[in-house]
Formats: C-alpha cells, structure tokens, sequence
C-alpha cells in the first residue's frame, strides 16, 4: 500500500525527510502575529540565508546587519528590488486650525491657552505640506536609529528642533495614560469633561467606531461659546479647544477627521496644562508615525508635519525652502517659510537625496534664533521619549553635527522598555539631567562652524551598516542603458550649476532682511554677476576666503557649497572649474579687453583685437554703393 501523507493523500514515491530550509519555512508559516501593543522597533533577528537573499544585487544595502535587522521589511529595500509606491498621503490639518479662531470675544479661553504653552500651534502650521518631499524623507527613516540615514551619515529631529522650530516646551512632566481607553471609559470621559450627554457621547463614538470624536463635532458644538457664555461652557469650550488643537497638530492621527478621547484627561486640571513636556511627547508620536510609513504596505503618513517639512526646510535650504522676508527671530521657526508644493516627482526628490553632499546641509541653522531661545540642556538627553503608549529611544550621540561637534561612530542603539513599564519610564524622565551626554561622549568640536565633520574611521563604518542610496542605479531618470555605468552621479550641466550657486548667494541676501547695507548688496549682485558671466574666479579673488571645512572626503566641483548668512562671502571656485556652455574664453594669445571697456555679450563673442581690428566708419560714397549693389543683386 503507498505511503500515506500528512495530508491524506496517498504518494507512490518513498517518504523523505525535510530539509533544514524547508523546516524553517516551516516555522516561518507558523509564526504568530505579535501583539497590538508590541513595540516596532523590537525586531527578531533573521536567518542569515534571509539577509544574502534579500541584499543580492543591492550595493547600496546594509552589510552588516548589526544596526538595521528589520531592513528586509523596509520600503527602502523593496525599492532596490525593483518595487515602488506611489507619494504618501499626507495628514495636514493646518487649514481647519483657522475654522475655530480665538477673537476678542473668547479672550477667557485664549488667556488658559496660553499659559498652557501651545498658543504658538494656533498660528504656525503649515496650510501646505509636499508630499514628494515628506515621502522622499520618510524612506530614509530606519526604526532601530530613529534617524534619517543619508548619503553622509545620520540625521534626525531633536529636542532643540521642536523647541526651535514651534515653540513649546520640551521639559515637564512625561505624558502618560496608565491603559488603553474604551469606548465606555471615553463616553463617560466626555460627560465629565465637556458636558454633554450620554447619548450624545455615545452617538460620537459610535460613528467615529473608535474611543474618538470627530474634529467637526467639536467646532460645532463648542465654538460658539463666548466669554458671555456660563463659567462651566467656558471651561467646558477651553477644554474641547485644546484637545482640538492638540488633535490638529501634535497628535494627528491617520484618521484624518478626528482625535483620540484619551488626550482630554491632560485637560483636567486647566492649571496644570503648562506642566507637560508637550515637545517631547509630540516627537515621540512623530517618530512612531515615520517608523509605521517605512512599511511597503502603509500609504499614509500622520504625526505633526509641520515640524517635519520646517525642519527639512532649516537643514536642506539649498534645495527645497522658500524663505519668508518678513518673518524675525522672536517667531517660531515654522513661520519662517513659505510653504510650496514642488513640482518635482518622488523619484526626482529621491535622486537629488542620493547625490547630497555634506557641503549643501545647514548643521547649525538656529544660530540667529540662539539670542532669543537658547539651546535647552535637555536636548543632550539620551534615553526614551513616551507619548501614551508609544515609546521611542531618543540618540543624540548619533547627531553630533547637528550640535556642532565632530561625529564619532555611535554605539549600538538600545530597544526601549514596553509601555506598560510607565513607573520606570516616567522616573528616568524625571532625573533626566543624570542621563544627558557627558562632555567626553560629546568628543571635540568641529574646527569651523557647520562643517559637518566626522572621524576618518566613521564613513567606512557607516557605508558597512546603513542604506546610503535608495533610488537602484538601473531605475535612474536620465540615464541610458550604456551610460549608466559611466557617467558620475554628480554630472550636472555647467550652465545649471552657476545659475544655481548665484541663485544660492542671492537668496542668501536676500533672507538677510532690509537692515543689511547697501554695500552687501552690490558685493552680492557683483559676485552673482560674475558667476554667470563665468568669471566667479576672478571676482572671488578680490574677496577674503572662507576656510575650507575639514572633512573625510573631497566634494565634487558641481556640488554647492554651503554658505552662512551672516557672512554673505562666497567662497572661491575650484581651480578646475570647467568654462561656460554658451561664451567659450578667448584665445590665449589674445590680450584681453580693457578695464573700461563693455562687457562682452553672452551669446555672441566680439573678436578678438590681434584678429580683426575694428572697421572704419564707411562714408556716404560707399553707403550708397552698398546699397545699389544690394538693390541690383535683389532684381536680377
């Protein structure tokens, strides 16, 4: 009789036994799904047949998976393999911020908002976010860092950042919730605290599917009240305010329509609203939102992207910001850009992250903002963020240059504790000051000021753990089959790359304000002028060089170099600058042209003296037989 599977069938052929392969698929297909309320960023190791298959033909993938064990999963990784999605779409509620406005006539709620530290949210969310950008951004997040790997290290969103860029405090009280809420929990949350009724908090929820309320109910029902309104409306309005605003801004959710029940319990106490660490718990939620949007399947991203474009903005702004002239430094950061939708594509923004180099990031850009908000201690925190039940590790050792110190290779990021463990989490918060970097974690600074420097060891480390490049070099825009392996990632048209270093210095200028004399001015127009006109290295020469910054590479002649506002002096060009496209130079035999004289014209050269002096001037004898000639050729 044949042998009997494990199936039921029968087989003829003789029962063999299972490979080691096929027993680890095995178990593979048995595995059970983790919990709802595991962490992320806890990952499991992998096989090591699972990582040389994944990475195979991917040069710009991880070698040693040390640091990055959950790439296999990341968008970045299906890229490589040939797999793309479309732009995230992106939750933005900075245009329903201005559907409930505080007036004169609510000055009651707007005197508790404030105290509260979060009146700056009211006015610096931004109506228009990028979704190439923000998704271009988003790739580049590995979970286990929280932090953006790019092409010449790592960078990320720090405390001094959301200080920085929105004005609310980063220090206070850990925001934690001892459980999940339920929806009966949240029903009765809502009858306490903003006084409705049972059957119309049930009815909310119920609609919302979830412990939540929609955003719309809460403008409908409580932005009417005034401050000649009931003590209790009042109280009742403030409340419903700020879990609108909160829900609006730090802690916007993928729903897109409405906030959690659970934030109004930081509400309570309206005394007590200004004692949170709302930085924190804002960067916390952001990390979580970024970790969730690396996964190939998600298609949205939430969190505050306010912070995240204006911090792109702060650091990138040779490449995607549009400055606003009016904005000063007693501001929130945020408001001192213009947001605009690109018209670049996803993969255009991917290739240009790909050809970055250490000279276009500004490390240091809150240099003028320092008079009027210093850099806070706790920025050097190393430890967890929490924000509820989401938990982040939070490393500063891995951005060094963004505080102007010289980048060292970081040691191996930690996983943090489950939420559950808030009495722990929420007593590290609180003796924070024992857990801040020492001054030899910091290590020394960086010899000139946003030089972006690190150790000569630390690329040959970082090129061995991380994804620099993301966009595959077959799947390249602008490249042919032959040429691909030939032409340099950096090749640029000679014409495009002045007009883009004069564009840099001028909008440099330009940023600088109308305090400035008139003389940076005209120096600035001069030098722009010569740049165009391919004569930069002459006009350079007259002004007094920046030093060169130390790094562990040298940059391509047609990448950007950096430029500080405050000095306005642009650096000379390299000596192998190659000539313009248009106006080849003249002849080395040839004198050149006098001081006096006119420029030469861009398009059409004038030729040279020693060649072709000038004719003279033709009288009215040979005038007229020009003229005739002219006449009698046209007839015949």
């Amino acid at each position: 009789m044949p042998p009997r599977t494990r199936g039921g069938y029968t087989s003829s052929a003789p029962r063999r036994r299972p490979t080691g392969s096929e027993r680890r698929r095995r178990v593979q297909l048995r595995e059970v799904e983790p919990a709802a309320d595991r962490d992320p960023v806890e990952h499991p190791q992998h096989d090591r047949d699972e990582t040389e298959e994944v990475f195979e033909g991917a040069p710009g993938g991880p070698i040693d998976r040390c640091i990055l064990r959950s790439f296999d999963k990341h968008i970045a990784a299906k890229i490589w393999l040939g797999e793309d999605r479309a732009p995230l779409k992106l939750v933005n509620h900075g245009a329903k911020l201005q559907l409930w406005e505080l007036g004169m006539e609510r000055s009651h709620i707007y005197e508790t908002v404030h105290r509260s530290g979060l009146a700056s949210l009211t006015s610096c969310s931004h109506r228009v976010t990028s979704r190439p950008i923000l998704s271009a951004f988003c790739e580049r997040w590995q979970p286990e860092t929280t932090t953006f790997h790019m092409p010449f290290g790592e960078m990320t969103i720090t405390l001094d950042d959301v200080a920085s860029i929105l004005h609310i405090p980063v220090t206070g009280s850990m925001i934690s919730f001892p459980q999940p809420l339920r929806v009966d929990d949240a029903n009765a949350l809502l009858v306490e605290l903003l006084g409705t009724t049972d059957v119309e908090a049930s009815r909310e929820t119920e609609q919302c599917r979830s412990p939540s309320v929609r955003l719309l109910w809460l403008r409908d029902h409580f932005s009417t009240i005034t401050d000649a309104s009931s003590d209790d409306d009042i109280m009742f309005a403030t409340r419903a305010f700020l879990l609108h605003l909160v829900g609006c801004t730090l802690f916007a959710d993928k729903s897109a329509t409405s906030v959690a029940v659970v934030y109004l319990e930081l509400f309570r106490d309206l005394s007590m609203v200004g004692s949170y660490a709302w930085g924190a718990a804002c960067l916390a939620y952001l990390y979580r939102q970024l970790t969730t949007a690396t996964r190939f399947e998600v298609r949205q991203l939430g969190g505050y992207l306010t912070l995240l474009q204006a911090w792109i903005y702060e650091h990138f702004p040779e490449m995607f910001s549009s400055p606003d002239m009016s904005y000063t430094e007693s501001h929130p950061r945020a408001l001192r850009w213009r947001p605009h939708v690109i018209p670049d594509s996803l993969q255009s923004v991917r290739e240009r992250l790909d050809r970055l180099q250490i000279s276009e990031v500004c490390w240091e850009p809150y240099v003028d903002h320092r008079a009027e908000h210093p850099l806070p201690d706790i920025a050097w925190y190393s430890g967890c963020l929490k924000c509820g039940q989401v938990v982040e590790p939070y490393h500063p050792e891995r951005v060094l240059r963004q505080f102007g110190y010289i980048q060292t290779i970081p040691p191996r990021p930690f996983t943090p504790p489950r939420p559950d463990r808030s009495i722990l989490l929420e007593q590290y918060w609180e003796r924070w000051t024992d857990h801040v970097l020492t001054d030899q974690s910091r290590g020394r600074r960086c010899h000139y000021s946003g030089s972006g420097e690190s150790v000569p060891e630390y690329m040959a480390w970082y090129d061995r753990i991380s994804h620099r490049i993301v966009q595959p070099p077959q799947l390249r825009s602008g490249f042919t089959t032959d040429a691909r392996s030939s032409l340099p990632s950096h090749a640029a048209s000679t014409s495009d790359t002045r007009a883009a270093r004069a564009l840099t210095l001028l909008r440099l200028v330009i940023s600088g304000g109308r305090e400035q004399s008139v003389d940076v001015f005209w120096g600035a127009l001069n030098k722009a002028h010569g740049i165009l006109a391919g004569s930069d290295k002459t006009s350079a020469s007259h002004s007094t060089p920046s030093p060169a910054p130390a790094s562990h590479s040298t940059p391509s002649p047609a990448t950007l170099p950096f430029f500080s506002p405050a000095t306005f002096v642009y650096p000379p060009a390299a000596s192998d600058d190659p000539p313009p496209l248009i106006v080849p130079p003249p002849p080395a035999s040839v004198a050149p042209p006098a001081a006096s004289s006119p420029p030469p014209p861009l398009i059409v050269p004038p030729p040279p003296a020693s060649v072709a002096p000038p004719a003279p001037a033709l009288d009215s004898t040979a005038s007229t037989t020009v003229y005739v000639r002219a006449k009698r050729k046209k007839k015949t």
